[in-house]
């Protein structure tokens, strides 16, 4: 049921999760048959399928397995962007400051 000592997770690419959803929303073959036939947990198949209608209905982009959890972090990515941009602008103008001020106290 759960991955032993030292067995990794397996991953799976944002376009197999969208087609195991399309191909369980089909309607020919239950989602526990899709399940089986990918090799896949049949829970995980129903939180990508949920997961999958959230992203429809909020606008944001399907990204199953963690999506939340990467949309966190590329919105803490890009504020510790503009961060150090800021910082890296302060820096040079205290450098600038320093060099002017070295060059009139002589």
């Amino acid at each position: 049921m759960f991955a032993e000592m030292g067995e990794k997770r397996r991953r799976f690419t944002k376009e197999f999760k969208e087609e195991a959803v399309k191909l369980s929303a089909r309607g020919d073959l239950t989602i526990r048959q899709v399940a089986a036939d990918l090799g896949i947990h049949e829970k995980a198949l129903h939180r990508w399928r949920r997961e999958y209608r959230q992203s429809h209905q909020t606008g944001k982009r399907f990204a199953p397995g963690n999506g939340h959890a990467r949309d966190a972090v590329s919105a803490e990515l890009a504020r510790l962007k503009k961060e150090n941009e800021l910082l890296r602008q302060e820096r040079d103008i205290l450098k600038k400051a320093a060099a002017y001020f070295a060059q009139h106290t002589r």
